[in-house]
């Protein structure tokens, strides 16, 4: 079943194209703040240890959500709460952003899951392939028996399809 429309894992979407590794990064998050799973694939420098790194990438997040809430043109009567997750399409939200070093894409699912590919600065729109990797998540991952929700994923199915699927970001 795919939670974004279909009910089978479709074929992979189309990856983005740009030239080089392009998939850096990933962490996913749950809807506490709880890095539920962080896979690296290029990423040249490290700088801080794994917990401090996790805390501040949920903290960037949380205040650029905060900032598109307060940028919204509609009235504080139909935002909601600040930090609960949305539908898509619903409210103000940021999709990505970029630096001259690398392009970060965010998706947040409604049950609050959060999703963040950093990836090469050129990279196209990535929505359908975060996406993709979310209905990744529930197959291999949620619909495990063996899987404690909240846990980290410790999935090799899951981790070695996702690996095949981000270096194919070409």
């Amino acid at each position: 079943m795919q939670f974004f429309g279909g009910s089978e894992i479709s074929p992979s979407p189309p990856a983005p194209t740009a030239s080089g590794n392009n998939g850096h990064m990933m962490y996913v998050f749950n809807r506490n703040g709880v890095c539920l799973l962080y896979r690296e694939w290029n990423r040249p420098l490290r700088t801080l240890d794994a917990q401090q790194d996790h805390k501040l990438m949920f903290g960037l997040l949380f205040s650029l959500k905060s900032l598109t809430a307060k940028m919204d043109p509609t009235s504080v009567v139909e935002k909601g709460n600040l930090g609960m997750p949305q539908l898509p399409g619903q409210g103000c939200s940021f999709h990505s952003f970029r630096t001259n070093t690398y392009k970060l894409s965010f998706m947040e699912s409604p049950s609050g899951i959060k999703i963040i590919l950093v990836t090469h600065p050129r990279t196209g729109d990535l929505r359908e392939s975060l996406k993709y990797i979310y209905n990744l998540y529930v197959e291999y991952v949620v619909k495990n028996p063996l899987y404690t929700p909240g846990s980290p994923i410790r999935c090799e199915l899951f981790n070695t399809t996702l690996d095949q699927y981000v270096r194919g970001i070409a």
